[in-house]
């Protein structure tokens, strides 16, 4: 492994798990960007790859929720991420940059609450 590959491993594992909610919503975020720029590009394979990844991340998130412990706030989480990557799943078929920024704006609120809870 390399210096970089060994200091990312270890600033994942070294985190509290809402920083690691945050660093997650971060990557689908930025997943998201970047298949909205392969999008306007016309690049469809890079899209694809870009919006499956938003999605690998998403389902991810609902994989974890607790949903015993987290009450109403996880079953309210669940149909969130639920709705997210149903609506990427059209904009990937649809090639429509409108419905991944829909997205981006949902997991932006909710990326900001997480952020305030790590402070």
């Amino acid at each position: 492994m390399n210096g970089i590959g060994a200091y990312q491993e270890t600033a994942v594992l070294t985190q509290s798990r809402s920083k690691l909610v945050v660093m997650l919503y971060d990557g689908a975020i930025k997943f998201m960007k970047l298949a909205i720029r392969e999008m306007e590009a016309e690049n469809f394979e890079e899209k694809g790859k870009y919006i499956t990844k938003a999605q690998d991340i998403i389902n991810e998130l609902n994989a974890v929720l607790n949903m015993e412990a987290g009450g109403e706030i996880a079953v309210n989480l669940r149909k969130l991420y639920s709705f997210m990557h149903g609506h990427l799943a059209r904009a990937n078929a649809q090639n429509d940059p409108k419905l991944v920024e829909e997205v981006i704006e949902c997991m932006d609120e909710l990326n900001q609450a997480w952020k305030d809870i790590c402070e």
